[in-house]
């Protein structure tokens, strides 16, 4: 079988696991006190532009949305997102577990706007009975979404602008940023989502790394006593060293970004292959994540090769999948795939 159902199926990239057998046997002090992770850090905050940015690293995507929001909020606020926000739909109520609810939004494409953003809060604020309801102080998006889509630069301008004149704080979940950043027609960068964004992290676990997530927190208010919260949470890992090493390894020689668009690359040659064949997609996307509509008769037949994530059902007869390339995917697989495809004229 070949997988194509998620970007998290393989180990890490070689030179990660070159780097981590390196320094095996190298003594450190503990819990992300240690070289490897201060020079990851100012690597980090070097792409971002962002001298005064406190970076942690935590083990992964769901421990991290719940830890940082948990650190924002007070007791009586909540969490504003897409009603497809991976807080929202995938973690289990890890965010309502801390004592903080997710308040969610209509959308059709996993984004949420300015707009939305406004009415919620202003409502609120206007309703007589505001204090006998959570309050919502942060707005959670991830980039890519859920459904591989992307916000523009003036979509995140625009967000940013509406959080702070209303008042919340603004997280970016970037568990697969580095599909976003090299996508094509992306216009947003490391310095502008420094620049925009409260707080935001760099997904490693789908993007080459073992595991691991690198918070970058540009609001001072929000770093403050940060590491309080890692730990209460069960996040400060003993031998933090080893989230330090993976990611100096991947901020070093452009590693995170070529790897990231190799996967971007092969997806196109996936979505090409779609188009040529008439097949619709769920929703349109630039990333490494393809939502298309196809029969069921050839999914059924396709799964006998290859292992894809089912999205929904769209009528009797088609359901919209979910096929993710990714760092490691390679260009033979992605090939049988595409052949297999065309084999079975899915267009009909």
């Amino acid at each position: 079988m070949i997988y194509f159902n998620n970007d998290y199926a393989e180990g890490c990239h070689e030179k990660v696991l070159q780097a981590l057998a390196e320094t095996n046997l190298i003594q450190t002090p503990g819990y992300g006190e240690d070289a490897y992770c201060r020079r990851a850090a100012e690597k980090i905050r070097a792409l971002c532009a962002a001298p005064e940015a406190a970076v942690h690293f935590l083990v992964g995507g769901t421990q991290t949305n719940f830890t940082v929001i948990d650190a924002a909020l007070r007791p009586h606020q909540g969490a504003l997102c897409a009603v497809t926000g991976h807080i929202h739909v995938h973690e289990t109520g890890a965010v309502e577990a801390t004592g903080h609810k997710v308040l969610t939004v209509p959308s059709a494409d996993g984004k949420i706007t300015a707009a939305q953003v406004a009415e919620v809060v202003k409502a609120h604020r206007a309703d007589s009975s505001f204090e006998h309801m959570v309050q919502p102080k942060l707005v959670y998006i991830s980039n890519p979404t859920e459904l591989g889509t992307l916000y523009s630069l003036a979509e995140l301008e625009e967000l940013s602008q509406t959080c702070r004149e209303l008042g919340l704080y603004l997280f970016l979940d970037g568990a697969r940023l580095g599909y976003g950043l090299m996508a094509k027609g992306n216009d947003v960068t490391l310095p502008d989502i420094a620049r925009l964004c409260d707080v935001f992290y760099i997904g490693g676990t789908k993007v080459g790394a073992l595991f691991g997530e690198a918070v970058v927190i540009p609001n001072a208010a929000l770093a403050e006593d940060f590491r309080y919260l890692i730990k209460q949470h069960g996040g400060m890992l003993a031998k933090g060293r080893l989230l330090g090493v993976q990611f100096d390894t991947l901020m070093t020689d452009n590693l995170y970004f070529d790897i990231a668009a190799h996967a971007d690359r092969l997806a196109d040659k996936l979505r090409q292959t779609f188009e040529e064949l008439h097949v619709p997609f769920l929703v349109p996307g630039v990333t490494n994540q393809l939502f298309p509509i196809l029969p069921d008769a050839v999914l059924d037949k396709l799964s006998e090769h290859f292992v894809f994530c089912e999205q929904q059902r769209v009528d009797e007869t088609h359901r919209a999948v979910r096929f993710c390339t990714s760092w490691a995917t390679r260009p033979e697989d992605l090939e049988a795939l595409c052949e297999a495809l065309c084999q079975l004229k899915v267009e009909s």
